[in-house]
């Protein structure tokens, strides 16, 4: 398994599908089943061994680093934007604290259950830097609990990703869960900008690969997903405490 031990969440947006709750609450402070989303989070961080976890913020920003001022593991390190950069100019601007070897980026209100093995370890076993610029966790849109969009990617069998295309019904939606090559930022924008772009140009250099989820994937957008999600990890998980849960999910 590749050793990453440098991570990214993105935890800066204003979560404007999750209004009115976002109005006063963060989106990643949002709690699903009794922990917010951007606890499990770097909970998995630590667990994959990550050991320093950059996390950007903007939309209330105070309510976030006053939550995580005193979080152990991994140690966190703050990049507060001004004005909201979007997830490449985020990341971009972060760089300085990442440092020069590939890193896990994960959206700070993803919520995800790990199959056989961790997908964060599994992410990081199938890395292969000579092959890849970008490594995104996939899941399998049918089975993408609450999501009813037309998938993101296509997948060859080697893991070669190419996008949908129109009026196309893609396999598989991104989880919000990657490993990076800090390369990927040379010649981008200084502002804001997507993620996007660096995944069109590692497309066009046949260097973004994908990996299969093999657990549950809640996605999270709006407060009836926010329901829903919990409806179904009470379900999964049952009504234990929440340390209970997370040892469950493990």
């Amino acid at each position: 398994m590749s050793a990453l031990t440098t991570a990214m969440v993105l935890a800066a947006g204003r979560g404007e599908r999750m209004r009115p709750l976002t109005e006063t609450t963060p989106k990643p402070l949002l709690a699903v089943h009794g922990m917010p989303m951007i606890d499990r989070v770097l909970c998995r961080l630590a667990d994959a061994g990550v050991g320093k976890a950059v996390v950007n913020l903007h939309h209330l920003a105070d309510r976030l680093r006053t939550h995580l001022d005193e979080w152990e593991a991994p140690a966190l390190a703050f990049s507060e934007e001004a004005e909201l950069l979007d997830t490449g100019g985020g990341v971009k601007r972060a760089l300085p604290e990442l440092g020069a070897d590939p890193f896990f980026v994960c959206n700070g209100d993803v919520v995800w259950l790990d199959g056989y093995r961790p997908a964060l370890e599994r992410l990081a076993g199938a890395w292969d830097p000579a092959r890849m610029d970008a490594l995104l966790l996939l899941q399998p849109s049918p089975i993408a609990v609450g999501y009813e969009g037309l998938g993101d990617f296509v997948m060859d069998p080697a893991g070669r990703l190419r996008r949908r295309r129109e009026r196309e019904v893609a396999p598989f939606t991104f989880a919000g869960v990657q490993i990076l090559k800090p390369e990927l930022f040379a010649d981008t924008p200084d502002g804001p900008f997507s993620l996007n772009l660096i995944y069109d140009r590692a497309i066009e250099a046949g260097r973004l690969f994908g990996l299969r989820h093999d657990g549950a994937w809640y996605h999270v957008s709006r407060p009836a997903d926010l329901e829903r999600a919990e409806a179904e990890l009470r379900f999964e998980l049952g009504g234990g405490g929440m340390e209970e849960r997370v040892a469950a999910e493990d």
